[in-house]
């Protein structure tokens, strides 16, 4: 299973230069790095990024965190991955810029459930 990150261009710019990410300003603001599942990860950019047409999408293989990544309940009560320390780009094995459909709603590869 992997989960996946949402990210600003300049953030993810900012990421690839230092190689690591440290989070967006939500997640310092709570104290950990907002993740989704594939399953999630449509609603999460539809609630907490609608419109932005700047979004870069990382997918990350969670074995590559430790044990810094937690799962916890959240939106409806869902698990969301959670991680407790700044991220390594080596935890990224891939991305994609998410455009934006006729409908403003981000199109996301089709291998994203």
């Amino acid at each position: 299973m992997k989960i996946y990150k949402l990210l600003r261009a300049d953030e993810w710019a900012a990421f690839q230069a230092q190689r690591v990410f440290s989070g967006a300003p939500v997640d310092l603001k709570d104290g950990y790095i907002h993740f989704s599942t594939a399953a999630q990860v449509r609603e999460t950019a539809a609630k907490h990024f609608a419109g932005a047409a700047d979004l870069v999408l990382a997918e990350v293989d969670p074995r590559l965190l430790g044990a810094a990544l937690k799962w916890e309940p959240s939106r409806g009560g869902q698990l969301f991955p959670h991680l407790y320390s700044p991220m390594s780009l080596k935890a990224v094995v891939r991305t994609w810029t998410l455009a934006l459909g006729p409908d403003g709603r981000h199109e996301f590869p089709a291998k994203i459930a």
